[in-house]
């Protein structure tokens, strides 16, 4: 079997320590090409994986030499480099958020289906094991009906992790669009959707800047969010937890109690109301403290789908369920009004 020809656009952190080298694991992946504005950091990333570089996405797009890309650009460009890419009849993985607004993931959707090209995002919190088993655990009956929830995601903020430190687009909203509720928050609805197996139709948020004062994205944000069937519960995203990442979900049943990543040990603790409690050791969770990020399986998933023509884990449609959550919690900030999902 020829193996799929890749090409990564945008050659920051996100592509160094997740895309690129997940790429190169995959016995299915001949990398072929990298792209980045900046062109020093393109030809040094090209020469570590032995790729041509090129300073503008669209004539690696139209150099017909790669059959699918990875945007791993600012959220601003995610839309249109997808679409171009999907146009040229290119398979395309998008890094989340996918989009800065309902209108261009929308299109980005429309583009997938009228090329005949997979289009698939970034939500990697979907893949791991102890938010596979709950969302088993949940679907099997296990824990009754579902009450309430919590769930955060919060670490130090990307400056000490992104390329261009404190300088960098995550900080500038006309790059980014949004801040950590893009970055992180948007993973966390997404999360939400999949375990639940619900969509979230209501939103009310505080969304603020406070902790960066360099930053003109918000960096605190805290919401309150409710389903189809009436569960309640709450998401924050923080780019001000000053010690270790949270990245912890706790869901409150009528039989047990659900916590995920929030014991050190044990990814996931199920807390029976009749006092049993039982541990999971299922691997931890991929993270960006010490040691680095861990195959997110994400690029595998996407190779998958694509080799054996199969329709991806996250497609454009989840994509755009889990932003409108984001949009929504941004409007409702901005109102100071409870927004309902999709009815904006």
């Amino acid at each position: 079997m020829e193996k799929l020809r890749v090409g990564v656009i945008g050659c920051g952190s996100i592509a160094q320590h997740r895309h690129l080298p997940e790429y190169q694991s995959n016995k299915n992946v001949k990398l072929i090409a990298v792209c980045d504005i900046n062109e020093d950091r393109a030809l040094s990333v090209a020469e570590k994986y032995g790729v041509k570089a090129y300073t503008n996405y669209e004539e690696l797009i139209s150099s017909g030499s790669v059959d699918a890309i990875s945007v791993c650009t600012p959220n601003y460009l995610h839309a249109p480099i997808s679409i171009a890419a999907l146009n040229a009849g290119i398979h395309v993985l998008c890094e989340k958020p996918m989009a800065t607004s309902k209108k261009e993931a929308e299109a980005m959707i429309a583009a997938s289906k009228e090329s005949g090209k997979k289009l698939m995002i970034g939500h990697n919190q979907r893949f791991v094991p102890s938010h596979q088993r709950a969302r088993k655990l949940i679907e099997d009956g296990e824990i009754g009906k579902i009450y309430s929830f919590r769930t955060a995601f919060g670490h130090r903020g990307p400056e000490g992790w992104s390329v261009e430190g404190k300088e960098g687009w995550f900080f500038q909203k006309e790059k980014a669009f949004v801040g950590a509720m893009g970055d992180l928050g948007v993973h966390k609805t997404d999360l939400l959707r999949y375990v639940l197996g619900e969509e979230i139709t209501e939103v009310g948020s505080f969304v603020e800047t406070s902790a960066k004062d360099f930053a003109d994205v918000d960096d605190n944000a805290v919401c309150v969010l409710k389903t189809e069937s009436g569960i309640i519960g709450t998401l924050a995203a923080s780019w001000a937890y000053v010690s270790k990442e949270d990245n912890s979900t706790i869901i409150y049943g009528e039989k047990a109690i659900l916590r995920l990543e929030d014991d050190p040990t044990n990814s996931l603790v199920v807390q029976y109301a009749n006092g049993e409690v039982v541990n999971y050791q299922l691997g931890k969770i991929q993270s960006n403290d010490a040691g680095g990020q861990k195959n997110s399986h994400v690029i595998d998933k996407f190779v998958d789908s694509v080799v054996h023509d199969q329709e991806v884990p996250v497609t454009g449609q989840e994509g755009m369920k889990s932003l409108e959550v984001i949009l929504a919690a941004l409007e409702s900030n901005k109102t100071k009004q409870i927004v309902r999902v999709r009815e904006r």
